[in-house]
């Protein structure tokens, strides 16, 4: 059992350590064509940097040029297959027959005794009340009241209205506005004195 134990041991450790190396070749693949990539972006950014792209764009189809060699990647070698050694059958194991439960007789409950129905006596029957009959009482007729005359209250004359006092008559004709003479009167000056 332990020489098993120790041979799966030593396949898993093969088994990471190829896939550690092969982990290892792929990222060395991958940084060499990361950097293939980045030179070549440079170099298509420094052709269209130029200022005058289109002499440039003729000059290279005018030359008669080889084609870059295509990139070759290596093949990836084939892992083995690690083959498991198979798995120990489990072995049986016998079935264990339990003991049947011993049986225990439930015990009979006993019979309740039969009590005597007790009989209840009979309720006494009471006499029927007779109630007197009702006085009749005959309500007194009220005498009408007579309403009392409404006295006749005397038409008031009221003193005859004072005449209108007369309204001032309104002059319709407007007064003459008085003449602004437009000549302005002489003033007396002295006279000189009389010269020697």
């Amino acid at each position: 059992m332990q020489h098993m134990v120790f041979s799966i041991k030593n396949i898993y450790l093969a088994n990471t350590k190829s896939e550690a190396a092969s982990q290892i070749f792929f990222s060395d693949q991958t940084m060499a064509f990361s950097n293939y990539c980045f030179v070549l972006s440079l170099v298509v950014a420094f052709s269209l940097a130029t200022t005058n792209v289109s002499l440039a764009a003729r000059q290279l189809l005018d030359t008669t040029a080889a084609p870059p060699p295509a990139l070759t990647l290596p093949t990836i070698p084939s892992m083995p297959k690690a083959t498991l050694p198979p798995l120990p059958s489990v072995p049986t194991l016998p079935q264990a027959t339990l003991p049947p439960l011993p049986s225990t007789p439930l015990p009979t409950l006993p019979t309740p005794p039969t009590l005597p129905k007790p009989t209840l006596p009979p309720l006494p029957t009471l006499p029927k009340s007779t109630l007197p009959p009702l006085p009749s009482t005959q309500i007194p007729s009220l005498p009408n009241p007579t309403s009392p005359t409404i006295p006749t209250v005397p038409k008031v004359t009221l003193p005859p209205l004072p005449a209108a006092t007369p309204l001032p008559t309104i002059p319709t004709t407007i007064p003459s506005i008085p003449t602004i003479p437009t000549t302005i009167p002489t003033i007396p000056f002295f006279a000189p004195p009389p010269s020697n």
